[in-house]
């Protein structure tokens, strides 16, 4: 896919969310935020077995085309939260 980050149009949140789960396997991801700094929460069972830098490091590679050259519409993602679906689960569920 290719197309010039200066001339991005849409939302850049559906685009951040839109990539996440179509790199990582079974993933939902939350992303929120705006004017260039972003907070994400990643689930998903890829996760499991990874330290938590190994987990950020698939997030980042799945939205590195969002954040590339000087217009790039992702600036910063200001928290970056990964789990596995047993880490979101409540107690007694």
């Amino acid at each position: 896919m290719s197309f010039h980050l200066a001339d991005f149009q849409g939302s850049v949140t559906e685009a951040l969310r839109e990539a996440i789960e179509r790199q990582i396997p079974d993933s939902r991801a939350e992303v929120s935020g705006g004017s260039g700094h972003f907070t994400i929460e990643v689930t998903s069972p890829v996760f499991a077995g990874k330290s938590m830098v190994e987990s950020q490091r698939l997030v980042y590679s799945a939205i590195a085309h969002l954040m590339k050259g000087d217009a790039a519409p992702v600036h910063a993602v200001d928290s970056l939260k990964t789990r596995t679906p047993a880490e979101t689960k409540q107690p007694g569920e």
